[in-house]
């Protein structure tokens, strides 16, 4: 069945609890050139256009999230909508890919949990696509972004000892 264009979004959320403050998560998930240090998926990430903390900024984010039946790596073009230092929040809108996923949004948003710890929010919106069950890739998604909110800790841990 075809999915007809105009109709809602598919979205999704995760969330899991990070036994760190923060700031400290925070200084590690908002900077693009440290993403393959959480995301373990990422191979590379870097900048195409614009400042890291303003709207506009466009980012080139490439590894092996999605595989691809050619063997080669998944490649996202994400372009920064809204970033707030304040409230630890960024939305990034996938412009270009070849994973299918063109349009998406992103959205990341920290809470301070208490006694150190930080409670990380990750929600997504994506269009609906052909071929694909809005369950399976809703599902994908989530065990994706979960893995990496599981792997931040670790990542704070491994940069504080290499300090």
């Amino acid at each position: 069945m075809a999915i007809e264009e105009g109709n809602d979004k598919w979205h999704g959320s995760v969330s899991g609890i990070i036994c760190a403050p923060i700031h400290k998560v925070w200084t590690l998930v908002s900077q693009t050139k440290r993403l393959p240090e959480w995301m373990p998926m990422v191979e590379r990430c870097s900048t195409l256009d614009g400042e890291e903390d303003e709207p506009g900024y466009v980012r080139l984010v490439s590894g092996f999230m999605f595989p691809q039946q050619d063997g080669e790596r998944s490649w996202i073009k994400e372009k920064l909508v809204s970033l707030d230092s304040s409230s630890h929040s960024y939305v990034y809108r996938m412009e270009a890919s070849n994973v299918g996923l063109d349009g998406s949004v992103n959205s990341l948003k920290l809470v301070n949990y208490g006694d150190g710890s930080t409670l990380i929010h990750w929600s997504f919106e994506i269009n609906p696509l052909d071929d694909v069950s809005e369950d399976s890739i809703v599902d994908y998604l989530g065990f994706l972004y979960k893995s990496c909110i599981n792997k931040i800790e670790g990542a704070l841990e491994a940069a504080s000892r290499n300090v």
